[in-house]
């Protein structure tokens, strides 16, 4: 079987299934584990990656009402390639190649490729999305087994997490304009042990208020940016978000830590368990002492 994955996490999906040799192109945006950086990539971005976050926000909002997609796919070299599966998603336009316009190429390929759409919306839809792949390409077995290896990562952090008190967290997937946490966000919260009362669980995320933040006066906030390194992040939050915070004096001191948004928690893959894995250690570091390298993780009180 010939796969072509346009999404970063079902290409980690497909290289965690043993599927490596089967992948015939990803996404430029398709960086892990290693090895995705190998495949030919049938995929470009329409936005400027070296932009602060307040002028992506604008470009994306323009690009998708002018265009209707953010991305550019190289249809020469997918005919090329010949893939007999796509896997693609149609849940959020600004993640990916927008859904119509893979089916729209697909129908006029050669080799005339299955189009899939893998978008999950919460953490159990993460874990079929495993299996849907599994069966796919016909590993059902190893997806089984990676399915259930995750979900006890998860239970363990649940169990443990469950008897404390929970903390009140904030999650923004973007800062300039601040975005909630939404899908499994609000999810992996609460397994963490915490409530993120501004998230949208299993909604899209949405733009919130700073005041909103500031009111509901968080034990911790941690800045996920969608596609963001823990660089990029910080630098938003030390220019953009920490002001904004500062305006509520000492009425407000959070804990603040900022993650690798693009390779977890924006990722609906494999690191998933991991990413309720580093909430835990944010939310209740004494309960949860793992440590992190700061490409990972960093910690940025206010």
């Amino acid at each position: 079987m010939r796969i072509c994955s346009l999404l970063p996490s079902t290409t980690e999906i497909c290289f965690a299934l043993g599927l490596s040799d089967e992948i015939v192109c990803v996404t430029h945006e398709c960086d892990y584990p290693s090895e995705a950086l190998k495949k030919p990539r049938v995929t470009r971005s329409a936005i400027p990656s070296d932009i602060p976050g307040a002028e992506i926000d604008r470009l994306v909002r323009s690009q998708l009402s002018g265009a209707g997609t953010l991305y550019h796919l190289d249809t020469e070299l997918l005919a090329r390639l010949a893939p007999d599966v796509i896997l693609t998603q149609e849940l959020c336009t600004v993640c990916s190649i927008s859904y119509e316009t893979v089916l729209r190429i697909a129908q006029n390929l050669p080799s005339l490729p299955q189009v899939v759409n893998i978008e999950p919306r919460s953490l159990e839809g993460i874990l079929e999305s495993i299996l849907a792949v599994g069966r796919i390409a016909g590993v059902v077995g190893k997806a089984e087994s990676l399915a259930a290896s995750l979900r006890d990562r998860i239970e363990r952090v649940r169990a443990l997490a469950a008897p404390q008190e929970p903390k009140r967290v904030v999650c923004l997937e973007w800062v300039d304009p601040p975005f909630c946490g939404g899908h499994w966000i609000p999810e992996l919260v609460t397994i963490a042990g915490g409530i993120d009362a501004l998230g949208r669980l299993h909604e899209p995320s949405k733009p919130v208020a700073w005041n909103q933040i500031i009111e509901y006066n968080p034990d911790v906030i941690v800045v996920m940016c969608c596609g963001f390194t823990v660089e990029r992040g910080m630098a938003e939050w030390l220019s953009r978000g920490r002001p904004f915070l500062q305006q509520s004096g000492a009425r407000i001191r959070p804990r603040v830590a900022v993650v690798d948004g693009s390779s977890f928690f924006s990722r609906p893959g494999p690191r998933i368990a991991e990413s309720v894995e580093l909430l835990a250690s944010i939310i209740h570091p004494d309960l949860f002492p793992y440590e992190y390298p700061e490409s990972v993780l960093h910690v940025a009180d206010q």
